[in-house]
């Protein structure tokens, strides 16, 4: 066989062995992120639950969903393992600093022009179903088909019968 011939095999054997250790990387750094979790620390559920971590065991986790309600988790449960800042922001609303010291709210509200949105708030809202040309029109079409598919049934069934 020639180069040639072998050069797609070589390629495609290629890419699989650096997909698969792309993966087994990050799953080997996810391992590491849980088995990093100390009490005290915020985490994320793969849920989208968020929670500190109370005890660490060998494969489960107490969490404290909220003030006085514990559960115990999987390792494997916990999406992400968050900076003590990120969780505060998140959990309790505060809001981050930015480099030059101003607050950075946590979400878009602060770029919506407030004048903007209450006159499109105003406006009213037609909810009142068109009727007319258009609709009739549409009605037509649907009873010419199931006429045009009821001639052809009976033609076929008179067909049918003088065949014999």
């Amino acid at each position: 066989m020639s180069l040639v011939t072998l050069l797609p095999f070589i390629v495609l054997i290629g890419a699989m062995f650096l997909m698969t250790r792309s993966a087994k990387k990050k799953q080997q750094a996810a391992v590491q992120m849980r088995n990093d979790m100390q009490p005290g620390t915020g985490v994320r559920t793969i849920g989208g639950m968020y929670a500190t971590v109370k005890e660490v065991h060998d494969d489960t986790v107490l969490l404290e969903v909220a003030p006085g309600v514990h559960a115990v988790y999987a390792k494997n449960a916990i999406g992400a393992v968050l900076d003590d800042d990120e969780y505060n922001r998140i959990v309790h609303g505060d809001d981050a600093l930015a480099a030059d010291g101003t607050v950075v709210p946590d979400d878009a509200s602060s770029l919506i022009d407030a004048d903007a949105t209450a006159a499109t708030d105003d406006a009213k809202i037609d909810l009142v179903k068109e009727t007319g040309t258009d609709a009739e029109d549409v009605k037509d079409a649907k009873n010419a088909k199931s006429e045009d598919a009821s001639d052809k049934s009976g033609d076929k069934a008179d067909g049918e019968g003088g065949a014999k």
